[in-house]
């Protein structure tokens, strides 16, 4: 069975559910509406050039779970889901999971954003597994760290690696589908490495080494 991996934001959805969680918050008055709105755009800016410390921006990302009940967490989550996720969703992405799922492949995607706001998501494209930053939690709390390697750049590749290793699944045949710089790691390391309406870097790198390039907005 081939693994068809897949980037989460701005690859399967039209959009980024990281930056849209922030806003959202800011929205629903959860956080400071402007002071949120301005860290949350200048992390998502260090994002895109591919600059982004990602301790520091998990420092800064992970903080309002923590200061909130994961009931109320998950109520807001559901909300935000109908209201940002939805209108992310590309039918072009609906079609490629189905593609890949009719092959027989195995579907999992692999994103830096954190557990709590992508898993729900993974579960509206019902792919078979996800790999995801993973907010700690203790005593049925949020503590705003995290738990082993952030899934970035790099650690997407450790954070595979050890996938691999307990499933028993290997990288022969596989696919990876990413939008960014920041994933150059991981196509690097796959069969068939494919630009998703890529960034100024990696449409560059992708022209150079003959991946191919697809649009799925």
């Amino acid at each position: 069975m081939r693994l068809a991996i897949f980037d989460l934001d701005n690859t399967l959805l039209g959009g980024d559910s990281d930056h849209a969680w922030g806003a959202f918050l800011c929205e629903k008055g959860i956080v400071d509406p402007q002071d949120y709105q301005d860290a949350n755009d200048y992390f998502y800016k260090q994002y895109q050039n591919g600059s982004l410390d990602i301790v520091e921006f998990l420092s800064f990302a992970l903080k309002p779970l923590a200061q909130h009940s994961i009931a109320d967490l998950q109520a807001w989550h559901q909300e935000f889901m109908q209201t940002k996720i939805e209108p992310m969703v590309l039918p072009k992405a609906l079609s490629l999971l189905k593609h890949h799922r009719d092959q027989g492949d195995y579907l999992l995607i692999i994103t830096a954003t954190n557990g709590f706001i992508t898993r729900p998501i993974a579960e509206r494209f019902e792919v078979d597994d996800i790999l995801a930053t993973e907010p700690e939690i203790l005593n049925n709390q949020y503590t705003g760290s995290f738990i082993g390697s952030p899934c970035f750049q790099d650690g997407k590749v450790t954070r595979l690696h050890e996938w691999l290793d307990k499933t028993g699944y290997s990288l022969s045949g596989s696919y990876f589908y990413s939008d960014s710089c920041n994933d150059l790691p991981l196509l690097e390391k796959v069969d068939n490495p494919i630009a998703v309406n890529p960034d100024e870097i990696l449409t560059k790198v992708a022209n150079e080494r003959a991946w191919p390039i697809l649009d799925l907005r």
